[in-house]
């Protein structure tokens, strides 16, 4: 037993130099490539998590805008409707208007010549009543005449 712990010191013993160069490059890892890699990865991650953030923020307000853009696109439609109902309803009452003109002008010309029909009516009945009575009278003084002729020659 004693010989296996002299050999387990001797281990020991030649294994210092190895023990020592291990801490050695250990610490020199920790301070040459360790730190300054986790403080990059740090910084990567905090960019990448900034980034990320500022996408969302992004999306967030590219999705506000597209909200508020189709907001006024649809205030516009109604707005285009509206005004185009308003030419509308203007053009059907300037129509309105327009027809109910021509109908007063087509009554009062309708009328104008009823009247003046009527005028060559009692014209026309006033000349047919003096013409029936001249021809009365001579198909009197026709009829009337031949037998005062014939009275008198009798």
């Amino acid at each position: 037993m004693e010989s296996t712990l002299r050999q387990l010191g001797e281990l020991l013993l030649e294994s210092i130099p190895t023990i020592i160069f291990f801490v050695v490059v250990y610490f020199g890892y920790r301070i040459i490539v360790h730190k300054p890699l986790m403080r990059v990865l740090e910084e990567r991650y905090a960019k990448t998590q900034g980034a990320v953030e500022r996408a969302r923020a992004d999306i967030a307000a590219a999705e506000a805008k597209t909200a508020e853009y189709e907001q006024r696109l649809r205030e516009s439609r109604l707005a285009a409707i509206r005004a185009q109902e308003a030419r509308l309803a203007q053009a059907m009452a300037v129509r309105t208007e327009i027809l109910s003109r021509a109908r007063e002008q087509a009554s009062a010309k309708v009328a104008e010549a009823r009247a003046a029909l009527d005028r060559e009516v009692q014209v026309s009945k006033a000349s047919l009543q003096s013409e029936a009575d001249k021809l009365a009278e001579e198909v009197i003084s026709t009829i009337l005449r031949p037998a005062a002729m014939a009275g008198g020659a009798q």
